[in-house]
Order: C-alpha cells, then sequence, then structure tokens
C-alpha cells in the first residue's frame, strides 16, 4: 500500500462526475464532497434524478457524447480527473437492446475520453463490473481471472477497459477500472440511496417486497452447489464503493505513471436466501418466495478477490454487514414511500 498524504493532494481542481445524478454516481458525490473535492456532475437525467445531486456539487443537464459542452465543463472548471459512470445496466436489456449499450457504454466513453485527451484531464476512473468475468470456473476471482462476459452489458465494460488502457498507452493520462461486485445499501445518513423505478437488484426488490410495493421475490436456481441451493454474490454497501473510488483518484494522483483494475468487493458473500432473511428481520415481516429454474449464464457463487485493492489503497470497508446494508436499503426505501405518499397528498389538495 502506498503512503498517501493526503493533505498534500491538490484540491484546486474539481472532479467531473458523470452519472451523478444515478445511483452510485450520486453516492460517489457525496463522498467527494465530504473530502473537500468541487464537484461537476453531468447527466442527462435519463434514468437520474436532480434531486439525488448534493447541492454542494455544480450540476449540469447534458449528455457525455455532446463533447462541445463536455470540453467547455472540463475547460471552466479546470477539471482535473473524471469519475466516469454515465451509461446503461442492466443485464436482460442488454442482451434485448445490445446497440443500446454499445451506444450508450462504449461510443459514449469514446466521445468523453477524446474530450479529456483534447482537454489535458491527467486522471479517469471508470465504474466497470465483475460481469467482465462472465461466468468463470472458480467462485472467487481476482484480477487475473480470464474475463469471458456473457451478455453486451459485461462485453461493453470490458471493451472501454481495452480503449483506457490503449489510450493511456499513448497519452499522458492514467486511470483505474473498478469492477464492482454487487452494490446495494443507501446512504447511512439517508441523503441517497437507489430510486430507480423496476430496478432488478435483488436487496432493491426485497425491500420493495417488504413493504408491500411487490407481491413477492422470484428465486432463480435452488439447486447450486452452495450451501442453501440458491446463488451466492459478494454484496458491497454502496457508501463503501463511493469510497473506493476517493481512494483510486488519490492512488492515480500520487503515481501519474501508472494505471490500475481493481475488484471492488468484501471478499465475502451471501446467498439468495440469507438476503431474504435479512430482509425479513430488518422490515419483521414475511416476504412470498417464489422458486423458479436457474437462469441461463447465472454462476452459483461469485466472489471478489479483493486482496489487490486493499494492498494498493487505504480503503477499508467501513460497512461490511449484511444486515446493516438491509437496514439502510430499507430505511431509504422507507423515505421514498414517505415521499411519494406526502406528493399524493399534495395533489389531492391541489385538485
Amino acid at each position: 500500500m502506498l503512503n498517501i498524504d493526503i493533505a498534500s493532494l491538490d484540491r484546486r481542481h474539481a472532479v467531473l462526475v458523470t452519472g451523478g445524478a444515478g445511483y452510485i454516481g450520486s453516492h460517489a458525490v457525496l463522498a467527494l464532497a465530504d473530502a473537500g473535492w468541487p464537484v461537476v456532475v453531468l447527466d442527462n437525467l435519463v434514468t437520474g434524478f436532480r434531486s439525488a445531486v448534493d447541492s454542494r456539487a455544480c450540476f449540469v443537464e447534458g449528455d457525455v457524447r455532446d463533447a462541445a459542452l463536455v470540453r467547455s465543463l472540463l475547460l471552466y472548471y479546470e477539471v482535473g480527473a473524471i469519475m466516469h459512470f454515465a451509461g446503461s445496466v442492466v443485464v436482460p436489456e442488454s442482451v434485448s437492446d445490445p446497440l443500446k449499450y454499445y451506444d450508450n457504454n462504449v461510443a459514449a466513453s469514446c466521445s468523453l475520453l477524446q474530450s479529456a485527451i483534447s482537454c489535458g484531464v491527467p486522471h479517469f476512473v471508470f465504474s466497470s463490473t465483475a460481469a467482465t468475468y462472465g461466468s468463470p470456473e472458480d467462485e472467487r476471482v481476482s484480477e487475473s481471472t480470464p474475463t469471458i462476459p456473457i451478455n453486451p452489458y459485461g462485453r461493453s465494460k470490458l471493451m472501454v477497459e481495452a480503449m483506457l488502457a490503449d489510450v493511456a498507452a499513448a497519452h499522458p493520462i492514467n486511470y483505474c477500472a473498478l469492477r464492482y461486485f454487487n452494490v446495494a445499501g443507501a446512504d447511512p445518513d439517508g441523503r441517497a440511496g437507489q430510486s430507480t423505478l423496476g430496478a432488478t437488484h435483488l436487496i432493491k426488490v426485497a425491500v420493495e417486497a417488504a413493504l408491500g410495493r411487490r407481491e413477492g421475490v422470484e428465486v432463480f436456481g435452488t439447486d447450486f452447489d452452495t450451501h442453501d441451493g440458491t446463488g451466492v454474490r459478494d454484496y458491497i454497501h454502496v457508501s463503501d464503493l463511493a469510497d473506493a473510488h476517493i481512494h483510486a483518484l488519490e492512488l492515480l494522483m500520487m503515481d501519474p505513471s501508472a494505471s490500475h483494475t481493481m475488484n471492488c468487493g468484501y471478499g465475502s458473500g451471501f446467498s439468495v436466501l440469507d438476503v431474504l432473511d435479512a430482509v425479513e428481520r430488518a422490515a419483521n415481516c414475511r416476504i412470498r418466495r417464489t422458486m423458479r429454474p436457474r437462469r441461463a449464464g447465472d454462476p452459483g457463487a461469485l466472489i471478489a478477490d479483493n486482496r489487490l485493492i486493499l494492498s494498493r489503497t487505504g480503503w477499508r470497508p467501513q460497512h461490511a454487514n449484511l444486515d446493516a446494508i438491509v437496514r439502510d436499503a430499507l430505511a431509504w426505501e422507507s423515505h421514498l414511500e414517505w415521499l411519494r405518499s406526502s406528493q399524493s397528498r399534495v395533489r389531492e389538495v391541489a385538485l
């Protein structure tokens, strides 16, 4: 691990956060602002929410493919680093509409990188995914595990990783690609959370079911070689993931000649039934469970080998507890329920 003198890092230059009105991006904005970085958010609000952006950040509505807009922001705010979260992230949709993913994830990233190079931005943190590994033979995957994605979403992210490596070899820019495992939870202080309608993430779905917004939860696969037969995944709290981005940025700044690709997970896993049990404990209710056959390509277990990020940075998870992740997710979902109820009452009064 590098002995990073955090106080010595230059925070005069802003960080541009693309997709900063989305779930993970909005938490990264909070982490950056809390750490004292000037932040500019660029989001087209197709899936993001303006209300999710912390008031300490400058918000601009726009698309990363708008080169004129992006370059004006990079120059005006003297941007010294980009955190790139903008893109499409739903695996089944990537299968049914692959060109959307190659456009939103690959072509858009290419345009953003062109803008970054032309404006001399030296650092780039990229939101990648464990989907780049596909369905690996070993349940614990390291950065050296073969990357054989099995869907357009994973392939699109891997293409951007390759693009970053080539660009960094040809231009004065370094990058860190963070391969996320299963992101869940919400800001413990209630400032942000996952607000996306129709989300497919298990913990989000389960807390919605606990609050009566869904009839129940479908469990795909009960015959895996795991402790209870259901799929095991490495769930990482979104606030820990946001903090990992800060450490990645600090790592890039300390050694501009080096780039990195690192897993972001806890190195331990929980099954689908473990998660449902945790949600039931937190919500004090029963969730209807419908057992379904396995989905094609789903591995029995997928757990991060996180030794690389632990050795290269000072990142240390603060929320590595399934019950804590679920409690924060449930609290945020309850907050959304209250907001919807309040807005409904206001509309009724207006009518």
